[in-house]
């Protein structure tokens, strides 16, 4: 299922999700103008590489913990290929402007990057030895999804749907199209549990762990940055609180 938009309006411009949408799309530029051995270097500078991050916590001398901690917001730039910053900066398009709404530009900003730090730390936990880079905006945009189920469950969903041959449109509930996405990535990644680790890169892998980590922690830090400090759009159905 691909989301194309949602039927709820902002009373802001979103500066903020237009500013990241943008600054991803820079960076991937600027990836795919460097030569494969540059980027693989790239990557492995400014991605989070577990195995890496997991020595400078245990003192490796060589390994720099503050080089490795700036990997955990620095990560959240990058992206292993053209669909995967498309899938992404499309997603946060749908979801992010009505986030940003309602805890403001600021908030919303530091919201987004905390989630994605604790989204790839969550994935760092379950794949503490691996070598692969992991990558990507999707932890911290798995964050905006997880409020924004939280403040607009009723809210329709104008959703891609493939039905066997034919491709049609839904309008769909966002805590059932977000609640699904949700329970797919957590059950993925228990399905992953016992698999190598192949989070970016060549390896064409997922984080799920960065997915439902990030949906967790943003339905958990969103009330705390201000979600609910507003009311909703005239128009919009939301939970009384």
């Amino acid at each position: 299922m691909v989301p194309l938009r949602d039927e709820n309006p902002v009373r802001v411009t979103p500066y903020v999700t237009y500013g990241l949408i943008a600054l991803n799309i820079l960076i991937f530029l600027y990836e795919i103008s460097l030569p494969g051995p540059v980027l693989e270097g790239f990557f492995r500078t400014w991605a989070v590489v577990p195995v890496q991050f997991s020595a400078a916590l245990q003192g490796n001398p060589q390994i720099s913990l503050l080089q490795e901690i700036t990997t955990l917001f620095s990560s959240q730039f990058l992206h292993a290929g053209l669909l995967h910053v498309g899938g992404n900066m499309l997603y946060l398009w749908v979801f992010g402007n009505n986030v940003e709404d309602q805890m403001g530009h600021t908030r919303f900003l530091i919201f987004y990057l905390l989630c994605g730090a604790l989204a790839a730390l969550a994935q760092w936990y379950f794949s503490a030895g691996s070598d692969v880079p992991s990558l990507g905006a999707s932890g911290a945009i798995a964050g905006v999804m997880g409020a924004y189920i939280l403040r607009f469950p009723q809210v329709r969903i104008l959703t891609l749907v493939p039905i066997f041959l034919f491709i049609t449109t839904f309008r769909i509930p966002a805590i059932l199209f977000l609640g699904f996405w949700f329970v797919q990535q957590a059950l993925y990644g228990v399905a992953s549990l016992d698999a190598p680790s192949m989070v970016g890169m060549q390896g064409g892998g997922v984080a799920y762990w960065a997915h439902a980590g990030g949906f967790v922690f943003g339905a958990v830090l969103g009330p705390i940055f201000g979600l609910f400090s507003r009311p909703a759009a005239p128009g919009v159905n939301t939970p009384n609180v």
